[in-house]
């Protein structure tokens, strides 16, 4: 009241700051559509007690259940969340945060890319273009899948996309340079392609793990989760929390609790 009084002294004072409500905040940071894509996290007010939690996705299955995962025990009101999406320049990042070898462009389409060059149409550079919009296009439609059940929940995000070449190291520096308070990522564990190795974890979660600032809580893919064919089965079903193992303790032999 005091703020409006003032207005018609004859030596007004300095503007108060404007504070947004709950819900003004919610919808300043709440993105009409998720096909917009956010280089910057301006909208959010480092001073906000609210905590800042991004979620780590890799445009698979394994990132969609952990959005699910967070939207069900992980999200509450009041917290500020993004969709952190780092986008490789060079090879395509799947299911476990590992490298997958698949090419934008082979060496058949590089070949009719030249001879389509030679005889007078688009370029090299041009045709390279083209497929990096085209992948951009479909990482946004992705992106829009991953954030549905935040949607669903009307809980208010922004997707954040990122261009580097080491993927791991550029979430740790995006998870300082946002003050995250915590990062959730997916992780398939212990699947049949990564029984031999000597970590539960992809390489990239668990150099998060180990160099984040944050927290960085890594929710585990069910295996039986995936079907035949590689799809998620029982998608609708409701998610539970993935509980750690538990150790087993096995009493001890007569003979030993004798002596």
């Amino acid at each position: 009241m005091a703020a409006n009084s003032s207005s018609g002294g004859d030596s007004p004072s300095a503007p108060a700051p404007v504070r947004l409500s709950a819900a003004a905040h919610a919808a300043a940071i709440q993105p009409s559509s998720p096909r917009f894509f956010f280089t910057s996290l301006a909208g959010t007010n480092p001073a906000s007690p609210h905590r800042r939690i991004a979620i780590a996705v890799d445009l698979s299955d394994e990132s969609a259940f952990a959005v699910k995962w967070a939207v069900q025990n992980y999200l509450r009101p009041g917290d500020a969340v993004v969709l952190l999406h780092v986008r490789p320049t060079s090879v395509l990042y799947g299911a476990d945060w590992g490298s997958i070898p698949v090419s934008v462009a082979d060496e058949a389409d590089a070949a009719e890319d030249a001879a389509a060059a030679a005889q007078g149409g688009p370029t090299e550079e041009e045709l390279q273009k083209k497929r990096e919009e085209d992948f951009d296009a479909f990482t946004s439609t992705k992106a829009e899948d991953l954030a549905q059940p935040l949607v669903d929940a009307q809980i208010p995000f922004k997707i954040h996309v990122v261009k580097d070449h080491d993927m791991k190291e550029r979430l740790c520096l995006e998870a300082e340079r946002l003050g995250l308070s915590a990062m959730i990522m997916g992780s398939r564990g212990f699947g049949a392609h990564r029984k031999g190795g000597k970590g539960r974890l992809g390489s990239v979660s668990d150099y998060c793990v180990h160099h984040c600032v944050c927290p960085v809580v890594v929710v585990r893919y069910p295996e039986d989760a995936a079907g035949p064919g590689g799809d998620a089965a029982g998608a609708g079903d409701e998610l539970h929390t993935v509980p750690e193992d538990e150790p087993v303790y096995h009493d001890a032999p007569e003979v030993q609790k004798e002596n």
